[in-house]
């Protein structure tokens, strides 16, 4: 990322007029996929983007900060460096894609479509970043992984998705705020001040993620299309290798496979990172395109734009709460499992806690100690899960789509 932070106002100057396409009123698309006109980000947000969001907004200082840094972002560096140094999509340059998001911005109704540039970098990733009006860039890595039209326009669909859903200021604060850490580090406490909103940022980017995989669903409206793309930031483009169902089972395999320590290394693996871990991703995706709330969305059914001024907060809160409460009761992940027994009464906890101190997974008369042998008894192993987190994953971390592309920290597709 440029380190020109003047504030230099968008307007005037040598800097070529942005232009603003407007979605065109034809009925777009022409294959039946359906259009929602109107639709609010509401719709598609996955309630943890939104509690983690309010959290965030709720840290010490993180007003202070945001108001100090929004009239010095470099907006006008990063849009000459995307147009001085990569390929703007239009008409005349990559026009497939071009189509393709005309197509994404008509389905979710978005009247301003974003720039979209194209850098060349061999590693898949797409962000959306800007604060008056959101640039989307992708990698030649990413277009060449995703060979296939429906899965690249789930990835566009997916960072329409950011704009819509107004993600593209927080995600270039954090770019901002990411390399200044880096900067200010030998400041003493200076650093740990910063790292403590980057890793609220993180944490709320990473449920964006999921609301976004969200808005990509709604613009391609083919599931195993989504899928497969998630499936390619994990593993390549290997199709013929590889299989949807199997990717799923893996993503319920690491929820609840292992014991305590294990759901302590899976928290520790995703903190370093700006996205989840593709598997994970897919899984909620498959999750929601069953969900009675997908269905009703598809045939209609969903708040408008108009409606969110009176939208009800508590509302939201209740939905969330909801959400989190379902979860911790029907997740397989054991700090999960023990949580949930903790708040129903559960008189063995001493035991568990003391199985967890000893590496011994409860597994009745038959037990296991840390290394996997046997007790007497005959209990089951206990396998390990959490892939590594080491903090380049998708943003840069592969796979938002966001990652180090021609801009720094890219977000990784979808």
């Amino acid at each position: 990322m440029t380190d020109n932070a003047d504030g230099v106002e968008e307007t005037g100057g040598s800097v070529p007029p942005q232009r603003e396409a407007a979605v065109e009123a034809v009925e777009r698309p022409a294959d039946g996929r359906r259009r929602f006109p109107g639709i609010s980000s509401r719709a598609y947000e996955h309630p943890a983007d939104r509690s983690a969001l309010v959290a965030l907004r709720k840290l010490t200082g993180f007003d202070t900060v945001f108001k100090a840094l929004s009239g010095m972002l470099p907006e006008r560096s990063l849009r000459l460096l995307f147009l001085s140094d990569s390929v703007r999509v239009d008409e005349r340059q990559f026009p497939h894609l071009h189509e393709m998001l005309l197509d994404a911005c008509a389905i979710l109704d978005l009247e301003r479509v974003p720039p979209l540039y194209v850098a060349q970098d061999p590693k898949p990733n797409a962000m959306c970043i800007g604060l008056d009006q959101p640039i989307i860039v992708l990698t030649t890595g990413l277009i060449e992984l995703l060979d296939d039209e429906r899965e690249m326009r789930a990835v566009i669909g997916h960072e329409v998705g950011h704009a819509l859903s107004g993600h593209a200021v927080y995600r270039t604060l954090l770019l901002f705020l990411t390399n200044l850490a880096v900067r200010v580090a030998w400041i003493p406490l200076g650093n740990m001040a910063i790292m403590a909103i980057v890793t609220a940022l993180r944490e709320w980017f990473r449920k964006s993620e999921l609301s976004a995989d969200r808005a990509g669903l709604l613009v391609g409206q083919d599931p195993e299309a989504s899928m497969r793309g998630l499936m390619k930031l994990a593993g390549g483009n290997h199709l013929h290798q590889m299989n949807v169902d199997a990717f799923l089972a893996q993503a319920r395999e690491y929820e609840a496979g292992g014991d305590l320590r294990d759901s302590v290394l899976k928290i520790l693996n995703v903190l370093p990172r700006t996205h989840p871990f593709a598997a994970v991703r897919a899984a909620e995706l498959h999750d929601w395109s069953k969900s009675r709330d997908y269905q009703r969305l598809m045939t209609g059914h969903y708040p408008r734009r108009n409606e969110d001024a009176g939208a009800s907060v508590s509302e939201s809160v209740r939905e969330t709460a909801g959400h989190y409460a379902r979860s911790v009761r029907t997740s397989k992940d054991p700090l999960m499992k023990l949580v949930t027994d903790v708040a129903g009464g559960a008189s063995d906890l001493g035991g568990r806690l003391r199985d967890f101190a000893t590496g011994r997974r409860a597994g009745g008369p038959g037990q296991q100690d840390a290394g996997g042998d046997e007790r007497p008894g005959g209990g089951a192993g206990s396998g390990t899960g959490g892939g590594s987190g080491d903090g380049s994953g998708g943003g840069p971390e592969r796979g938002d789509t966001d990652g180090g592309t021609a801009g720094p920290g890219a977000e990784s597709p979808r």
